[in-house]
């Protein structure tokens, strides 16, 4: 039902009432026109944290390609990084603020956690802690990625945030055709086939060959006959 509900939605003509249609075009205008060509998924909730994985599957294998439709030149597709909010906020935040500009990050956040946990009141004496007794860790999980963004965003480094009231089936049914969408509107404005993998499959085809599958004789002649290299390093 989320899925359908997400698809009724993307069937509108105006791009603007089209989250997938905005999503896609948001995303390459900031790589063709701003150079920013590596995108940042980070969920802050535990329980998304595998849909930036997902992610980096569908956006790198669809949209990563050599060549058009029509068989001219390409190399286009930005590369899909999976990060984990607060986690890698304190790892890979200084990067993201003060490296290289050629990263958008999208916070995937949660309005409502299940069994939220609230943080008790403690450390009357110590003003930098007990400030948060009273509130959830729900609340605090929001706040990162709220301060996280503005931070980026005072930084000159381009956000989107992704927002679930809770996270559901049908709010997974939606998320999920979302970006399956935007993928299909993203290969269209680069002008590739978002829907073949013919690299991955090359891949799998020499290890075919160098397993002994019967048909892939000739991919296994390829790689042993390749002259051997000098090694650079002896361990």
């Amino acid at each position: 039902a989320g899925a359908a509900a997400m698809v009724a939605r993307c069937a509108a003509p105006d791009p603007w009432r089209n989250p997938a249609a905005l999503l896609a075009a948001a995303l390459y205008l900031a790589d063709t026109r701003l150079e920013r060509n590596v995108v940042v998924m980070m969920p802050y909730a535990d329980r998304l944290a595998l849909t930036a994985d997902w992610f980096a599957q569908l956006w790198a294998e669809s949209l990563g390609k050599a060549k058009t439709r029509d068989g001219r030149p390409a190399h286009v597709g930005q590369t899909p990084v999976g990060a984990l909010g607060t986690t890698d906020q304190h790892s890979q935040l200084q990067l993201y603020m003060e490296g290289p500009h050629d990263k958008v990050i999208v916070f995937l956040t949660v309005d409502r956690q299940p069994g939220d946990l609230p943080i008790p009141a403690a450390y009357p004496d110590l003003p930098a802690a007990s400030y948060l007794g009273g509130r959830t860790l729900g609340e605090l999980f929001v706040a990162e990625a709220r301060g996280t963004a503005a931070a980026l965003t005072k930084a000159g480094r381009p956000t989107a945030t992704v927002r679930f009231p809770e996270v559901t089936p049908h709010a997974m049914g939606e998320f999920f055709l979302l970006w399956q969408l935007a993928t299909a509107y993203a290969g269209g404005l680069y002008g590739v086939d978002a829907f073949d993998q013919p690299d991955v499959e090359a891949s799998k085809q020499y290890a075919y060959g160098l397993l002994g599958r019967p048909g892939f004789e000739a991919r296994r002649a390829e790689i042993e006959a390749e002259p051997p290299r000098p090694a650079r390093y002896t361990l």
